[in-house]
């Protein structure tokens, strides 16, 4: 057996991301160069990794095995580059966040001076839905989550990095007089679990509002667009459109009870033993959430 380690990472973001290309952009490699790799890996072997159904990659259960396997050994080795620059005084380690999808557009700002600070640190990020993060949680798989609603059933402790406030947007032509019907405003709303969805839906359940759904979509992006494209209105967080809201290519609808008001927390295991990494990640937060604040987010207080 010849294969290298540069082979293995390469197997293990192809299994992850389930394409050739997908991976080759991942790891700022071509595509022929994820190719070659992946075919001189196979060669190692008498049995498939991969299998193309259609012109979908799938994994076959011997490559699934040897993933499993790979993900060990690469995690040891990155242990070994940890613990060589520990030994030299310098913080080093992974940092494992997940976070909701609309999280993407808080979690980076949190991140960035942490990084620039420690450049010994690994970022592993999953944005996701609320389910899968609060899946992480139950698994202890991950050091940190970014959530508005808190899961009742985990002793978690919290961080509290921001207000949420959610409104009632429209497309660009929105006629404003309409859109004050609340119960026959074609409504866009989030998939089950989500927690915005939630949000709305308490919202309208409050009101004694049953709302007209128009359509149902999987993420945050696909709400705002199909909102900018006229198919309806949908509560959205703020957060997510300072450039659409400064191009006008939205409106805020004026609705008695909005914005609807949260917060974005950064929670943990009440129990988790947090390693150095996390512990210097939380007392960066601690330190300096207030300036970030102000300096990514005030232009959220003219709304």
């Amino acid at each position: 057996m010849n294969y290298t380690l540069h082979q293995l990472r390469i197997f293990e973001k192809v299994v992850q991301l389930k394409s050739i290309t997908k991976a080759a952009e991942a790891l700022n490699m071509t595509q022929p160069g994820v190719s070659i790799q992946m075919k001189n890996l196979q060669d190692q072997f008498d049995m498939p990794l991969t299998e193309l159904l259609g012109r979908q990659l799938q994994i076959t259960d011997f490559g699934r095995e040897l993933y499993i396997i790979t993900t060990r050994i690469l995690e040891e080795i990155d242990f070994i580059d940890y613990k060589t620059k520990q030994y030299k005084g310098i913080l080093a380690g992974r940092l494992k966040i997940a976070s909701v999808s609309t999280g993407k557009y808080i979690i980076p700002s949190f991140l960035k001076g942490f990084l620039d600070l420690y450049n010994g640190v690994d970022l592993s990020i999953d944005v996701t839905n609320k389910r899968a993060v609060i899946a992480n949680l139950e698994k202890n798989e991950v050091d940190f989550a970014l959530l508005t609603m808190i899961p009742g059933h985990l002793d978690l402790e919290k961080e509290i990095l921001m207000p949420n406030k959610l409104y009632l947007l429209g497309g660009a032509d929105a006629k404003l007089d309409e859109a004050r019907d609340l119960m026959n405003l074609p409504l866009i709303y989030r998939e089950e679990g989500s927690g915005t969805r939630q949000q709305m839906q308490a919202f309208f359940d409050k009101k004694g509002v049953k709302p007209q759904i128009r359509l149902q979509l999987k993420s945050n992006e696909a709400v705002k667009q199909a909102v900018l494209a006229g198919l309806g209105y949908s509560v959205i967080p703020l957060a997510s459109l300072k450039n659409e809201l400064k191009e006008k290519q939205v409106q805020i609808i004026p609705t008695e009870g909005f914005p609807l008001c949260t917060q974005w927390n950064l929670v943990w295991l009440k129990q988790k033993r947090l390693s150095p990494v996390a512990t210097a990640f939380l007392d960066y937060i601690r330190q300096n959430k207030n300036n970030i604040r102000e300096k990514e987010f005030s232009w959220m207080s003219q709304y």
